[in-house]
């Protein structure tokens, strides 16, 4: 397994779980050696757990050397990062740096399979950089690729990776197939869901996965910002529109935008893709300037309820990660909202049950920013709440209490959590994404 990132030691920890022998390999020695100490260097519930019964086991080792990878595995599977270069595009060197390790080391059959998220056409190149590696060395070892990515839920990744849904094979091999089936066997018991198609089609299917629910993000965000302007209430069309099992209820919630490090990368990597091909993908253009927009909600509500003064304001925050249960803060909706707040003068009190330490490195020593360790620390002193982020601890507040600690007594729901009506009765102002007006 190259690379130790999410991606990466989730698929590691979880295959050696199901008995097979797992070497992770990772540049980053530093981080090698922190999970050689049974630390993971990210939360993700359940995963720790598992990374320290195998390493204990031996079935699960951690290495900076890439020819032990290359000669440990009948499977090479590249988990590396794919960041977004300036126009959007995903930055293929990490994987081809690492197809170029494996042609340079193997010397008998590799199955090379690409779980990172790449655009279509980049095993085509892992094929080419391995094939150009080998001739270099004059060699002439069998190798097939495969497209193999992966559909991880930060927060659920190890019951998305042993209960999946759907796992995706791309080959134009039929004896690779096979091969990818008996690896994925455990995990395919009750039924098969193992879906074999070309390696382009693979390709594709990540991409389209993540940009139609991020397209079901950002029309429901369009749909409350017209339902507030109409006097209507979101959550009640929310509910309307759910019932129907054409449309489902999964992906309508209405709120402060998308992050994370999948949606907004996979949205621009599709567009910039679509642009490479002289295809205008408008409704993608669209989704994603959509969540832009929406990530500047909350502040403008902030912004209008103080008569747009904020300077010597004081707001709390309630969530900085971009969903909950993870400490993910890439692209985070509390990332925009704080770095505008602080713009405007205002102060802000932070707290998240994860993700503390990785906003402190975002923001080290910054000005402006007092990191609370309980949501009640960061309510102290605050004139209004911003909730952000829908962690279970903050869904059933005293809103008594709460009004009786915020001198402006409002609460801004960028997550549409909470009852407006519980609120205004305990005296308070609510604003919500799409929801009826406030007090």
């Amino acid at each position: 397994m190259f690379g130790s990132g999410y991606v990466g030691l989730v698929t590691a920890a979880c295959l050696a779980d199901a008995g097979n022998q797992v070497v992770c390999v990772d540049v980053d020695a530093a981080k090698i050696d922190k999970l050689r100490a049974g630390h993971v260097p990210f939360y993700e519930p359940g995963l720790e757990a598992i990374v320290k019964r195998n390493a204990d086991s031996g079935r699960l080792k951690f290495t900076t050397d890439a020819a032990e990878g290359v000669a440990h595995g009948l499977f090479q599977f590249i988990a590396v990062g794919t960041p977004p270069d300036e126009d959007g595009s995903a930055d293929l060197k990490y994987v081809l740096a690492v197809a170029r390790t494996i042609g340079e080391q193997m010397n008998e059959y590799r199955v090379v399979v690409t779980k990172s998220t790449v655009p279509v056409g980049t095993s085509d190149k892992v094929r080419d950089e391995v094939g150009r590696a080998l001739a270099a060395r004059g060699a002439q070892t069998e190798y097939d690729v495969v497209s193999n990515p992966e559909f991880l839920k930060e927060g659920a990744a190890v019951s998305d990776f042993t209960k999946p849904d759907r796992v995706i094979v791309g080959t134009d091999n039929p004896r690779t197939a096979e091969l990818m089936k008996a690896l994925y066997a455990p995990f395919n018991r009750s039924h098969d869901r193992v879906v074999v198609m070309d390696i382009r089609s693979a390709e594709l299917t990540k991409y389209a996965a993540n940009a139609i629910l991020a397209t079901k993000i950002s029309f429901m965000n369009e749909l409350a910002n017209l339902a507030e302007k109409l006097g209507a209430d979101i959550e009640d069309v929310r509910l309307g529109i759910g019932s129907d099992p054409r449309i489902g209820y999964h992906f309508i919630y209405p709120g402060c935008g998308y992050g994370g490090s999948c949606f907004p990368k996979d949205v621009k990597a599709l567009i910039r893709t679509a642009h490479e091909q002289q295809f205008d993908a408008e409704l993608l253009r669209s989704v994603e300037s959509v969540n832009e927009r929406q990530k500047s909600v909350l502040f403008d509500k902030i912004r209008r309820h103080f008569g747009d003064d904020l300077a010597g304001r004081t707001i709390a925050i309630w969530g900085l990660s971009f969903k909950p249960r993870t400490d993910d803060m890439r692209e985070a909706s509390s990332r925009s909202l704080i770095e505008a707040l602080l713009a405007a003068g205002a102060t802000v009190r932070a707290h998240d049950p994860v993700a503390m330490e990785e906003a402190q490195r975002i923001w080290p020593d910054r000005d402006g920013i007092v990191y609370c360790d309980s949501p009640e620390g960061a309510l102290d002193g605050a004139d209004a709440l911003a909730l952000v982020t829908e962690w279970k601890v903050f869904q059933s507040p005293d809103f008594f209490e709460m009004a009786k600690t915020l001198s402006a007594r409002a609460i801004f729901d960028g997550r549409n959590i909470y009852d407006p009506g519980l609120v205004n009765a305990a005296g308070m102002h609510y604003y919500g994404i799409g929801r009826s007006a406030p007090l």
